[in-house]
């Protein structure tokens, strides 16, 4: 497994557009919106991949000087118990250190947060609904 940056508007970032749809999107009836993934051009974009096949993929969006924020971490259901999401949290995180972050933030599906508590993410803040669905923000000090 290789873990690597994506080019916005790539055939990388066409696939992970892709796998986000599938997983996180069309389950809730959702899907993306143009003017949405046109404002992600300016995040960063990793993906984790096997040869040229897309894995697993996630994006930082800033926040403020001090903050980034995870967005749209998404593994094939068949995949995952395989350490991808894991492996993909690491490379966030050592990313936005790089960067010059402090605080890595997001909104975590509430059927996420035990895996995003194993990684060290404290929940902070009460349940709240988005796309639908429960969410907490959870946070981890780099």
């Amino acid at each position: 497994m290789a873990l690597r940056m994506i080019d916005h508007n790539s055939k990388e970032y066409k696939q992970m557009v892709d796998l986000r749809n599938e997983i996180l999107r069309k389950p809730l009836g959702l899907s993306f919106e143009q003017k949405e993934l046109d404002e992600e051009k300016d995040d960063v974009l990793m993906g984790a991949f096997d040869d040229d096949i897309l894995l697993g993929c996630c994006l930082l969006t800033k926040v403020d000087s001090s903050k980034i924020r995870l967005r749209q971490m998404a593994v094939p259901n068949s995949m995952q118990g395989k350490g991808i999401g894991r492996a993909l949290m690491i490379f966030a995180e050592n990313i936005a250190r790089d960067l010059g972050y402090k605080v890595l933030l997001m909104h975590a599906r509430k059927t996420a947060a035990g895996f995003y508590e194993k990684l060290g993410y404290s929940i902070s803040g009460n349940e709240f609904e988005e796309v639908t669905i429960p969410h907490y923000v959870m946070e981890k000090n780099l």
